[in-house]
């Protein structure tokens, strides 16, 4: 069995909170004709490098009944700028308008088979994964992208067609696990293309 979500598969449930003060589950994303899951976190320069991105993304697209949550399973010993408090002053840092929330047993990521921060999940109206991986192929320098695969699959999934690119590698650090060593990934784990 593959780590990460299959495509086809439908979005595995979660109830976490969020730094807004609610808790979050698929149910708060049910009206939604497309949603997009990411796995990040405070402190990789990947995600920090695209966090405008997020911004500008969800901007762009929530008018046209896209929703998103970022969920950061990051453990925090090591880690603690990933702690639920240093996610809501990010938050407010960073002027985040989609749900931020925690998945501190890390039972969600492992559902998703998260691999790196940021990684994409893109669901359809029905829940459906239709692309995995990273939103472009520069991260952390915006200027740097010359793709654009998940607005390309936001694009496709909106309008009712096949994505053409459904499944990338992401391109970020590690998830970080518990009582693991920080660049540890599960042997499953290297299942995509």
């Amino acid at each position: 069995m593959a780590f990460t979500l299959d495509l086809g598969a439908k979005a595995p449930d979660f109830n976490l909170p969020g730094v807004d003060g609610n808790d979050y589950s698929l149910a708060s994303f049910a009206d939604a004709e497309a949603l997009i899951v990411v796995f990040a976190c405070n402190h990789c320069p990947f995600v920090i490098g695209s966090e405008d991105r997020f911004n500008d993304l969800y901007a762009d697209y929530k008018d046209k009944g896209v929703a998103m949550v970022s969920i950061n399973s990051n453990e925090t010993d090591d880690h603690p700028t990933d702690s639920f408090e240093h996610m809501q002053e990010r938050a407010a840092e960073r002027g985040f308008q989609f749900a931020y929330v925690r998945d501190d047993s890390q039972e969600v990521a492992l559902a998703y088979g998260a691999l790196r921060t940021p990684h994409f999940y893109l669901f359809d109206g029905d829940g459906k994964l239709r692309y995995t991986g990273r939103m472009d192929d520069d991260p952390r320098d915006p200027a740097g992208a010359s793709t654009r695969e998940l607005r390309d699959a936001l694009d496709a999934v909106l309008a009712g067609k096949e994505v053409a690119v459904p499944l990338t590698n992401p391109i970020g650090c590690n998830v970080k696990w518990k009582n693991q060593d920080a660049h540890w990934m599960p042997a499953e784990a290297c299942d995509l293309v």
